[in-house]
């Protein structure tokens, strides 16, 4: 990047306010900077003390000064200007709004935390050459300080009384003690340490190197491991894992971006749920006559498609997004050449239940990646991953993350990366499940009932979520204990009722939603934005509406919150 873009360059438009941000950041925060492929960062962590986390804090306060002064500046209100003002201010006050109560004190869970950053960012450090192995070498040194400085911060936690939740305190003891290759109770058995296994794939010359480095890494993970079973676990142990209105009401701007109408958006997951169980009963019919949808899944995991063996699903996988990437471009899409690449891989265990997605780097020299935890699983019924994989990479995550930084130069390098707004991102991704429906790529009752369920989970989340947290009734029309108020364990029993996953991912599921709050409901409140905004854009134009065209700008804006997606999606 130019010298005029640097944050110590004089007038500056938005736009190069953001980007100024984006370099100031990752050289805070290096696992930012791996994501989007600088190569400078990948021998370092980040600082996740007290200390490092005032550091991002201060850089967020000092650009939103900049961004003041940017934006009485001639050009500033021309709608790229504004567009990108707009969300580099509704973010970093986001963020601050979590700083300045402390949640960075409390950040434990079993899918999004300092220590899962750290290993995760080592599945994307590059790794071709003998010069990446040593800065992987190097990295792997700077686990420790990594996460002792978590460490010190969940310990600054405690001293003021602000704790993570119980439940997934006892699954990230769990999740640590796998990573160091040891029987972590996740129903994976002991391994090979995640960092020696990674060491193990180094070039001879360096193997002494790295096999110390990681060495040192994985008793790192250990020594944080016994510090949170017998130090934090029981200091936490009566906390309640439900957050309340408060600091649901902040997370829940954070992940959607916009401030939401929480009781407005629980009926809504409850008015989904009605419909979608209408359209599951039709479907199960289908398959099994008589028989509930949850029965008529059952049946699929025992008697449906399925595919045998993790190279094979992988390989299967891979075939879906390359068909539907044949299929869809020219037709729905235009995709550039570099867009077209997406890859199929196997998660390292240890982690979450749910399938995820890594956008490639700057420069598409990492491709973006699709990523399934077998859960030590060989055997794949194919009824829930079809519309996942349409979720997951093509034409969900995949071509909205690739094609924002294949349009990086005409927004600005923040609106294609860093300032990303969950809500926007899984909301694209559940309606390029919705859009191949439409499109009639489900192609039989068993893929279109899988389907059905990946939706209904995300109807159920937004209840549960919403529900749990702030503690509200039940309805009264409920079939589920109408009138009583949700806890935690009417939760996990109302998402055991209506889905089709297994226990061990329904579990990770509720723990995961207690540990992120206000993450899960953007989902389906995201898919609505876009579906709202669709509607309006095709009212707005009548007849001469072009859905690919309006696709294709609709993926080139880069990120927005919720209330002013749909806005712009309108314009469109």
């Amino acid at each position: 990047m130019s010298e005029t873009l640097r944050s110590d360059s004089a007038a500056r438009l938005p736009r190069q306010v953001a980007d100024a941000y984006v370099d100031d950041l990752i050289a805070i925060d290096p696992i930012s900077g791996t994501y989007l492929g600088v190569a400078a960062c990948s021998s370092r962590l980040p600082d996740f003390s007290p200390a490092g986390r005032a550091a991002a804090a201060d850089l967020s306060r000092s650009t939103l000064a900049r961004l003041d002064a940017a934006e009485r500046l001639p050009g500033a209100d021309s709608d790229v200007e504004r567009r990108c003002g707009r969300l580099l201010r509704e973010r970093l006050n986001a963020e601050l709004a979590v700083y300045e109560a402390d949640e960075d004190l409390r950040a434990v869970s079993n899918i999004h935390s300092p220590a899962h950053s750290v290993r995760d960012v080592f599945t994307v450090t590059p790794s071709d050459t003998d010069e990446d192995w040593a800065a992987i070498a190097e990295r792997l040194r700077a686990v420790p300080a990594a996460l002792a400085g978590y460490r010190e911060s969940l310990a600054l936690g405690l001293d003021r009384g602000l704790y993570g939740g119980p439940r997934a305190t006892a699954t990230f003891v769990d999740q640590l003690t796998t990573w160091a290759g040891e029987d972590g109770g996740d129903g994976e058995g002991a391994g090979e340490a995640f960092f020696g296994e990674l060491a193990s794939r180094g070039p001879e010359a360096l193997r002494a190197e790295l096999e110390e480095a990681a060495a040192g890494a994985t008793a790192a993970l250990a020594e944080l491991r016994d510090w949170m079973r017998d130090v934090y676990a029981p200091a936490v142990a009566d906390a309640p894992d439900p957050v309340g209105r408060e600091r649901y009401a902040r997370w829940s701007r954070y992940f959607n971006g916009t401030d939401l109408d929480l009781d407005e958006a629980y009926a809504y997951g409850w008015s989904e749920y009605h419909r979608l169980l209408t359209e599951m009963k039709a479907e199960a019919a289908k398959i099994l006559p008589g028989a509930s949808p949850w029965e008529a899944l059952k049946h699929l995991d025992e008697h449906g498609t399925h595919i045998e063996g993790v190279e094979e699903v992988q390989a299967w996988l891979q075939g879906i997004m390359d068909e539907a990437i044949e299929n869809l471009d020219g037709t729905h899409f235009e995709l550039a050449e570099r867009v077209k690449r997406v890859e199929s891989m196997i998660a390292p265990p240890g982690g979450a239940a749910a399938p995820y997605y890594t956008n490639p780097s700057e420069d598409f020299s990492r491709p973006g990646r699709t990523w399934l935890p077998t859960m030590g699983q060989t055997r794949f019924p194919v009824y829930d991953l079809v519309s996942t994989w349409y979720h997951e990479g093509v034409p969900g995550h995949h071509l909205q993350l690739a094609q924002w930084a294949h349009v990086a130069d005409r927004l600005s390098r923040y609106q294609a990366s860093i300032g990303l707004v969950s809500a926007n991102v899984e909301g694209w991704a559940l309606y390029a499940e919705r859009l191949m429906d439409e499109l009639g790529y489900l192609k039989d009752a068993e893929q279109r009932l899988g389907y059905l369920d990946c939706q209904m989970m995300r109807a159920a989340r937004v209840i549960v979520d919403i529900g749990m947290h702030l503690g509200l009734d039940i309805p009264a029309d409920s079939p589920f204990h109408p009138g009583e108020r949700w806890t935690v364990e009417l939760a996990q029993e109302f998402f055991g009722l209506h889905s089709g996953r297994p226990a061990d991912f329904i579990e990770s599921e509720v723990t995961r939603y207690l540990s992120m709050p206000g993450q899960a409901i953007g989902y389906k409140l995201g898919e609505r934005a876009w579906l709202i905004g669709r509607d309006n854009a095709r009212a707005a134009h009548g007849d001469s509406f072009d859905l690919k065209a309006w696709h294709m700008a609709a993926l080139s804006q880069g990120s927005l919150g919720l209330g002013d997606l749909v806005d712009e999606l309108s314009m469109l």
